[in-house]
């Protein structure tokens, strides 16, 4: 038999061993505890955000990150997008979210956003008169259709937000794109350009420097009512102003100059004050016809259009490009009203497909005609380019497949509408009618006297700047169609007769932008989300298989671990 004491140095041994682990534990997790509060220290200290996505789509750009930085007063944004969405709409909601969340990492406590339901009215009544407040504020609903599990599903949304800083409120649409996309496709659109569209309303209420820009005027250019909309526009935005260019000594004090639609020629000192203005840094957009075209005489029996003698055609060619004396005609197309009969006593008036108003629907990827949809046009010319040392050349819109191109003299009578075109006649395709010219212009004044004087110019004027030229081969591109009722210009772009309103005035704020925008934001329009769908025919074919596996393998996987554990439990504690 073993005696008591003998149990006593066992005992005594176990009590070091057993202190000795629960010092060790404690020493473990106060180093645990230290070494997450030193993580987190140096996280606020040293911030950073990784972006694992293949096209980055979760990086800010530069200059919005900085545009958030420099808020000086807090900016509120509401979306109208809350509710109970099919997936793809979610797929919106859900970037709008995210593009926000990044918003207010760089904004701070300056930026709030919050979402709203417009349909989570209690009753009829009151969700009726919460859409017409939205309408009021020019929040149009839009009737977004989608494929859902093989079936078609529409929902009104309102896909709008509302920006509101210092006192002022601007709109936002969320969903952009071209319309004759597919809705996926339009859906992926609007998402790319979230970031651009948040980013630039924000820019554009928050205080600062307003630029200048002059609207040539004195050569038949457009009037105040025909170029209601585009000035309406500029001015909530920039500093508009009428230029005579015969009344002022210079361009200096102006960013920008936009030619619109002129039907008498430039003087040579007009033209001067153009280049001088250009050569040295200014930007200017020229919307010009090349070709006269007058449709009371196309209706009374036909009419030939010859070239206009605008005096430009020299400079465009110094600047790099070549407005040619033709007229394009183009399947896709718009259409003008002809009388198709009578109705009773009365005439029957049909809009007719009239191939001399093309639907351009077909741009590069630039910036400033990225995502854009179809913009419309009229009696539009073709655009060459010629050699010009420094100046890069990019064209920004394109006719269609289907395309013709008829040479000075063009006949152009309206009955012709009512006939059935030739398609064998429209072989040219992709015929190039707006670009933009970028870099150190040329001056066409370069070694010659000033016009009217004797002031000898110099190959390279020591004020000598880059520059940004638009051309776009159509004056009525900015003109707005008048409203015969009310006398009021509609919406650049409207077409009355389709009921529809194209993106001319998306694409010229684009444009203006482009050039007077000197922190880069607008290049955030080139961001690309890469689309990549599901093959459909295999999600049906495989639906079953997939959905049983999801269910049945977590808790295979489950029971597995399960086993394993107390299997290894058992084994461990059975040897102690």
């Amino acid at each position: 038999m073993t005696p008591a004491n003998d149990l006593t140095p066992s005992g005594a041994a176990a009590a070091p061993v057993v202190a000795s682990r629960k010092r060790r534990d404690l020493l473990r997790f106060a180093a645990l505890v230290g070494a997450l509060l030193l993580f987190n220290f140096v996280g606020q200290q040293f911030f950073f955000r990784l972006d694992l996505t293949q096209e980055k789509r979760y990086t800010m750009s530069p200059a919005t990150k900085q545009l958030l930085r420099d808020l000086k007063s807090p900016v509120t944004v509401t979306v109208y997008l809350e509710g109970d969405f099919p997936p793809a709409f979610r797929r919106l909601q859900q970037s709008v979210r995210e593009t926000l969340n990044e918003f207010q990492v760089y904004g701070g406590a300056n930026l709030h956003y919050v979402f709203v339901d417009p349909s989570a009215a209690s009753t009829e009544k009151a969700r009726n008169d919460y859409y017409a407040t939205l309408l009021k504020k020019g929040l149009r609903p839009t009737n977004l259709a989608a494929t859902e599990n093989g079936k078609r599903v529409e929902k009104i949304i309102f896909p709008w937000a509302t920006i509101a800083m210092g006192g002022k409120e601007k709109q936002v649409l969320l969903l952009r794109g071209n319309q004759a996309a597919p809705s996926d496709v339009r859906l992926n659109q609007s998402i790319e350009g979230l970031e651009y569209e948040l980013a630039s309303t924000i820019r554009k209420l928050a205080p600062g420097r307003r630029k200048r820009i002059g609207v040539v005027e004195g050569h038949g250019e457009l009037n105040n009512a025909q170029a209601g909309d585009l000035l309406g526009s500029l001015q909530e935005y920039y500093d508009v102003y009428r230029v005579h260019l015969d009344k002022v000594p210079d361009l200096r004090a102006l960013d920008a100059v936009i030619v619109a639609k002129p039907e008498k020629p430039y003087s040579e000192d007009e033209k001067f004050k153009l280049d001088q203005f250009v050569t040295q840094g200014g930007n200017a957009l020229f919307f010009v016809d090349a070709m006269r075209v007058n449709l009371d005489s196309a209706a009374r029996g036909g009419m030939l259009s010859f070239p206009y003698q605008l005096n430009l055609e020299d400079l465009l060619f110094k600047y790099g490009v070549r407005v040619n004396p033709n007229l394009v005609l183009d399947l896709n197309s718009g259409v003008i009203p002809l009388v198709t009969g009578m109705v009773g006593d009365k005439p029957n008036v049909e809009p007719m497909p009239w191939q001399f108003y093309p639907l351009i629907n077909k741009f590069s990827a630039h910036p400033i005609t990225r995502n854009l949809d179809a913009v419309y046009t009229k009696f539009v010319s073709s655009i060459d380019t010629v050699k010009a040392v420094g100046i890069r050349k990019t064209p920004l819109l394109f006719t269609s497949r289907y395309s013709r191109v008829l040479p000075s003299p063009v006949p152009i009578n309206l009955n012709d509408a009512r006939l059935e075109p030739d398609a064998k006649l429209y072989k040219q395709s992709f015929v190039p009618v707006g670009y933009l010219l970028e870099g150190q212009f040329k001056s066409l004044y370069a070694n010659r006297a000033k016009p009217g004087t004797m002031q000898f110019q110099p190959a390279a004027s020591p004020q000598a700047r880059p520059g940004k030229v638009l051309l776009i081969a159509d004056g009525d591109f900015v003109r707005s169609e008048i409203d015969p009722k009310t006398g009021n210009p509609y919406r650049l772009g409207f077409d009355r007769l389709a009921n529809t309103e194209f993106a001319n005035r998306e694409l010229v704020l684009n444009a203006v932008d482009y050039m007077l925008d000197e922190t880069g934001l607008i290049a955030v329009r080139g961001k690309q989300i890469t689309l990549r769908p599901l093959d459909k025919i295999k999600i049906t074919e495989q639906r079953t298989r997939w959905q049983t596996l999801n269910l049945v393998a977590p808790l295979v996987l489950l029971g597995v671990f399960g086993v394993v554990r107390a299997w290894r439990r058992k084994r461990r504690y059975a040897n102690f």
